[in-house]
C-alpha cells in the first residue's frame, strides 16, 4: 500500500492533475461565457467546408510544434472541435483524435518539448540533427494523413446556420494560443486564460462573478474521475515497477541483439514498454535513455537515429495508450471514452508504421 501510495503521489502524477484541474475550470468558463461557440464560428467562417479536418490537423500541428506540449494544443482545440463537430454532424470521437494526431506531431518533433530535451541528452547528440532525422520519418506520415483528411473532407457539410462571430469573446483562446506560442508553462497558460474567461464574460454582461466561480467549480468537479482514474494509474504503475517488472523486460530483450537493426528494434521495443508501464513519454525516454545509450555505443548506432527512435516510439505509444494524460484529458474535454478515440487515431499508428519501415529499410540512409 505504502508503494502505491508512492506511486500514485510521484511529482508528474501531481503535475498532470494541476493541468486537468485548471483545464476543467478553463473549459467550463469559456463554454458558458460564450466563448466555445465565437471560436467554432470563427473556425467555419475562416475555413471551407471541404478543408475543415486538414485545417484542424495543420492547426494542432503548428500549434503542437510551437508550444512543444501535446496537452496544451488538446486543451485548447478540444473544446473548440466538439462544438465543430456539432455544427457538421461528424464524429466526436474521429474530430477529437484529429486533434490528438496534430498534438503529437509537435510533441515528437519541437525544439522545447520535453521528450526531444530528454532524448537528445541520454543519447549525447544535438537537437537540430535529432530533428533531421526525426523530420524525415514524421514528415512523410503526416502528408500521408494530411492527404487522407482532404479527401474526407469533400464529404463535410455545415448542417447548422453559422452565426455572426462575436469577436471579443474568441480572445480567452487567443490568449491562451498566444502565451503557449510565447513559452509559458501549460499551467500558467491556463490561469491567464481563466482569467480572461473572468474578465470578458464580466465586461461583456455574459455571466455574474459568482456565476464565473460556480462555472470554475463545475468545471473542476466535472474532472474527479480523471484524477482518480489518474492517481489509480499512478500507483499501479509504481507497483510494476517496484516489483521489477521493467527490469525483467529490459533483461530479456537485450539479450538477442545481433546487429545494428537489431539493437535498434530493442531500443524501440525498450523505450515502448516502458512508456506503456508509466504512462508518460518522457519519464520512458528518461527510464531506458542511458541503456539505450551504451546500446547504440555497444552496436555502432548513430546516436541522432537512436535518439529519433526513443522520442517517435514513446510518442506513438503516450498517443494509443487509453490511460496516457492526453488520451484522458481529450476524452474528458469531448464527454467521450478513451476507448472511443483509439480507433480513429491515425498519425500515430501512421508514424509508427513508418518509424518501424525506418529501422527495417535503413531509411533515412545517412543515419542508418
Amino acid at each position: 500500500m505504502l508503494q502505491y501510495s508512492i506511486g500514485a503521489a510521484n511529482k508528474n502524477i501531481m503535475l498532470m492533475i494541476w493541468i486537468f484541474i485548471l483545464a476543467g475550470a478553463f473549459a467550463q468558463s469559456a463554454k458558458d461565457i460564450g466563448a466555445i461557440d465565437a471560436t467554432v464560428n470563427l473556425t467555419l467562417l475562416l475555413l471551407p467546408d471541404n478543408l475543415l479536418l486538414a485545417g484542424i490537423f495543420l492547426a494542432a500541428c503548428f500549434i503542437s510544434l510551437s508550444i512543444g506540449t501535446s496537452v496544451g494544443t488538446i486543451v485548447a482545440l478540444a473544446p473548440v472541435v466538439a462544438g465543430i463537430a456539432e455544427k457538421t454532424d461528424m464524429n466526436l470521437a474521429f474530430m477529437t483524435a484529429i486533434v490528438v494526431g496534430g498534438a503529437f506531431f509537435g510533441d515528437n518533433l519541437s525544439f522545447i518539448s520535453d521528450t526531444t530535451i530528454a532524448a537528445t541528452r541520454t543519447q549525447g547528440c544535438a537537437m537540430r540533427d535529432k530533428f533531421r532525422v526525426n523530420f524525415m520519418i514524421a514528415l512523410p506520415a503526416a502528408l500521408v494523413v494530411l492527404g487522407y483528411y482532404i479527401f474526407r473532407g469533400t464529404d463535410v457539410m455545415t448542417t447548422h446556420d453559422i452565426q455572426s462571430v462575436e469577436w471579443v469573446k474568441v480572445l480567452p483562446y487567443l490568449v491562451v494560443l498566444g502565451t503557449a506560442i510565447a513559452g509559458m508553462n501549460v499551467a500558467l497558460v491556463l490561469i491567464l486564460g481563466i482569467a480572461a474567461t473572468g474578465m470578458i464574460g464580466l465586461l461583456t454582461g455574459s455571466i455574474s462573478l459568482f456565476d464565473w466561480l460556480s462555472s470554475m467549480g463545475t468545471g473542476i468537479t466535472g474532472m474527479g474521475e480523471l484524477i482518480i482514474i489518474t492517481l489509480m494509474a499512478g500507483g499501479m504503475l509504481e507497483l510494476i515497477r517496484f516489483n521489477g517488472g521493467v527490469d525483467y523486460i529490459i533483461l530479456k530483450l537485450t539479450k538477442h541483439i545481433s546487429s545494428k537493426r537489431g539493437a535498434e528494434l530493442c531500443i524501440a521495443a525498450l523505450v515502448s514498454i516502458a512508456n506503456f508501464c508509466t504512462a508518460n513519454n518522457t519519464i520512458a525516454i528518461i527510464t531506458v535513455g542511458p541503456l539505450a545509450n551504451d546500446i547504440a555505443t555497444r552496436y555502432k548506432v548513430d546516436k541522432r537515429k537512436s535518439a529519433s527512435i526513443l522520442d517517435t516510439f514513446s510518442c506513438v505509444i503516450q498517443g494509443i495508450i487509453p490511460y496516457g494524460a492526453q488520451m484522458l484529458i481529450a476524452a474528458k474535454l469531448a464527454s467521450l471514452s478513451p476507448l472511443s478515440i483509439i480507433e480513429y487515431l491515425y498519425y500515430p499508428a501512421t508514424i509508427g508504421v513508418f518509424a518501424l519501415l525506418s529501422i527495417l529499410l535503413r531509411y533515412p540512409r545517412r543515419y542508418s
